[in-house]
């Protein structure tokens, strides 16, 4: 059976121009992990949250192959590392000062991934990883709905160009944005900066609006 790869099924939300437009996201199943603080800080917060969500997510897709009939199982690639962005008080968000970010890093699971999965999946990552502290993990069913997305392409510090576009589209469209606890500065990593050069990264930027 062919692998199932979500990026080529559903282009328009990993793979849009770049250009802003706008887009009703529906709900989809993550694990997400929660933390505060300077992502590239070397053994950091984010970096563990990072290697907690591959282990879970490669864990559900290596070790229910055999019960395909009973689950729904069906081979797939890994989606990629996500994240959710809020600067403290809720301010507008700016990656400047990153000590002040708070952040839900996550990866999106398939359908048939539901909460005994979850569970099973949890042990068997525990045995295997027990440094991991897997109890910051949770399964989630999230709805993002109306939001303006554009390609980045480039260095994560170059993303304000690509926001100001964002916000040039929702002013040009009568939108608001519509940040809040629930709805946040919205990234999908498409590229590993560790193997990729910096000029050919892509990310998608994804920011929650509302109509006037």
């Amino acid at each position: 059976m062919e692998k199932i790869d979500y990026k080529k099924m559903f282009k328009e939300l990993y793979q849009p121009e770049a250009v802003p437009k706008m887009i009703d996201v529906p709900p989809m199943k993550f694990i997400q992990v929660d933390g505060h603080g300077d992502p590239n800080e070397p053994e950091g917060e984010y970096q563990k949250a990072v290697e907690i969500l591959y282990a879970l997510s490669y864990t559900i897709k290596m070790s229910f192959k055999k019960q395909q009939t009973a689950i729904g199982y069906h081979d797939y690639v890994v989606l990629p590392l996500e994240g959710l962005w809020q600067v403290e008080d809720n301010e507008e968000f700016d990656s400047s000062n990153k000590s002040k970010l708070y952040w839900t890093s996550m990866i999106r699971q398939p359908d048939f991934v539901d909460e005994a999965v979850f569970k099973i999946a949890m042990e068997l990552t525990r045995r295997k990883k027990p440094q991991l502290a897997l109890e910051k993990a949770r399964l989630v069913s999230f709805t993002e709905g109306l939001c303006v997305q554009c390609m980045h392409l480039g260095s994560y510090d170059d993303e304000p160009a690509t926001l100001q576009k964002i916000k040039d589209y929702a002013e040009e469209n009568s939108l608001l944005f519509d940040l809040s606890e629930e709805r946040r500065h919205h990234e999908i990593y498409l590229s590993d900066f560790r193997k990729s050069d910096v000029s050919n990264m892509r990310t998608v930027l994804r920011y929650p609006v509302k109509k006037r």
